[in-house]
């Protein structure tokens, strides 16, 4: 059966979908396994380890290689540490603040690119970038209140910016450097397996890695390096190649959606009238900026790797 340009477009946008949804789910995976008193070093190492392998596998089956130069090799402890780190930020904050709340947060790290671009290496930004930043910042200020009567969290807050601005380090640093052109899957996998590695150490090497009591808790862990991880990158990096980066990332709106829609669902969030317009206003200039500057901002290279 010949697959016509506008099923395979419709397809990308499907698999963009959810892709992006997929990630939105950490949260749901996530809160269990702190409920059980897991702690956010703990299952960041389930999660990165669980997800290692499973890269590890697809990887075998596509006939990759898993060899690097001294050079790449280098690269990619670098830049694993910062995608580990921006994870960490993430994790935590859900320790503080709405997870969903968060997660809205961390959607702004493709400003944080374009900032950073300007102020290091002196790209042109453009002025609807900077409305776009000046839009977003008021829209994180509007997320002060976090709508379960606990009032403004800094700790959560400045944990959740600093998860945006790390993962926005991570990927200057990957497209200016000598992994610029290493596939996505490999990229992946390495960036995950140097994570898996900072995880342990930062365990106290494996000390103290808390045990995972049940299945139900092995189910958490999974769930949350299958869907928000292997699922969502694989997806996404697959609407891209069919649709395009603009419209994948744009679609990517869905991630911090998909998040709040859990928050509220199954953990019972609260979302404030304050946080509405918060929340309307970030997406819409994070979504407004990918599609003016879509030649200018590379924020979605490695999208599903927030976090993750």
């Amino acid at each position: 059966m010949k697959i016509t340009n506008t099923s395979s477009t419709a397809w990308g946008y499907l698999l963009a979908m959810i892709g992006s949804a997929s990630y939105g789910l950490n949260p749901l995976f996530a809160m269990p396994l702190y409920n059980e008193g897991i702690t956010p070093m703990s299952v960041l190492f389930y999660r990165y380890a669980i997800s290692t392998i499973l890269m590890g596998i697809y990887m075998l089956a596509k006939g990759q290689s898993f060899r690097l130069t001294k050079n790449e090799a280098l690269a990619t402890m670098i830049m694993g540490t910062l995608f580990a780190s921006s994870s960490a930020g993430l994790f935590f904050s859900f320790k503080y603040m709405d997870p969903g709340l968060a997660s809205v947060i961390l959607f702004t790290y493709p400003l944080f690119v374009a900032l950073l671009s300007w102020l290091v290496f002196h790209e042109h930004m453009s002025r609807n970038t900077f409305l776009c930043i000046i839009v977003t910042s008021f829209g994180i200020c509007m997320l002060k209140q976090d709508g379960t009567g606990g009032g403004f969290s800094l700790i959560g807050m400045t944990l959740a910016i600093l998860s945006g601005l790390t993962y926005a380090i991570y990927l200057i640093g990957v497209n200016r450097s000598i992994l610029k052109d290493m596939s996505i899957s490999r990229l992946s996998f390495f960036a995950l397996a140097f994570g898996t590695i900072v995880f342990f150490i930062s365990n106290n090497f494996g000390m103290d890695i808390a045990p995972l009591p049940d299945i139900q808790s092995w189910g958490n862990a999974f769930g949350l390096a299958v869907f928000p991880t292997v699922i969502s990158l694989l997806l996404i990096t697959k609407s891209i190649h069919i649709i395009g980066s603009t419209p994948a990332s744009i679609i990517g709106a869905l991630e911090p959606i998909t998040a709040l829609a859990v928050s509220l669902a199954a953990f019972g969030g609260v979302i404030t009238g304050g946080n509405l317009i918060g929340i309307v206003l970030i997406l819409c200039a994070v979504m407004f900026m990918a599609y003016s500057n879509k030649n200018n901002v590379k924020a979605n290279t490695s999208t599903i790797q927030k976090h993750a």
